[in-house]
């Protein structure tokens, strides 16, 4: 991001990335509780203006992946929810969730057995590159679908996923797949793609005020 500042942090449209994202879970009437997972160190949040709710909870337990600090969240909140509860995963650092978005994606689960995610069908050719950068295969797009957040599973399925995979999975979907299980994909928003370069807080900008 070519900047100091955590990106969670950094300013878009008049706040902070981190508090558009808490918003959206914040204003939704059928999500009981917010729980945001920080490191240990973290200093900024607390300085935020963000908007006291008694659905909102701090938990200063992050993990050293994304696998981590979703289970260290999960077993933090352990004695506040019922093994059949449906968790929602999002990263921070999706600002441009749409209240619509988020509840198409549970109005699309609630009732399923397994759960699943926001994705995208991807749009673009695929390149694979060799070692030096030359493209060394093109790779059929058909079927491919890029994987955004939230992801919404069972309490107690995804802590057990997340317990036993082998290795660090990339998402909880892909821990959930290693049960033998298939999450689903429900269509999500281009508007909420992952701050990753500094020209995504522009373009993020420019979805937001559509």
């Amino acid at each position: 991001m070519a900047s100091a500042t955590p990106k969670q942090y950094l300013p878009l449209t008049g706040d902070v990335v981190i508090t558009h994202t808490l918003n959206v879970f914040l204003n939704a009437p059928n999500i009981h509780q917010v729980h945001v997972v920080l490191s240990a160190d973290d200093k900024v949040f607390g300085t935020l203006n963000i908007a006291q709710s008694a659905r909102l909870q701090l938990h200063y337990c992050g993990g050293d992946s994304r696998a981590q600090t979703v289970l260290n969240g999960l077993h933090a909140i352990e004695s506040q929810i019922a093994d059949g509860d449906w968790v929602l995963v999002h990263d921070a650092a999706r600002p441009g969730l749409s209240d619509d978005a988020l509840q198409r994606l549970i109005s699309s689960l609630e009732t399923d057995n397994v759960g699943g995610l926001l994705a995208l069908p991807l749009a673009d050719t695929l390149k694979r590159a060799d070692n030096v950068q030359k493209v060394s295969a093109t790779i059929p797009r058909a079927d491919l679908w890029q994987a955004q957040t939230p992801q919404m599973f069972r309490y107690q399925t995804l802590k057990t996923a997340l317990q036993q995979f082998d290795g660090v999975p990339t998402d909880e979907a892909e821990a959930i797949e290693a049960l033998g299980l298939k999450p689903n994909l429900v269509v999500g928003e281009l508007r909420n793609l992952k701050v990753t370069y500094p020209q995504d807080l522009a373009v993020l900008a420019a979805l937001m005020n559509i």
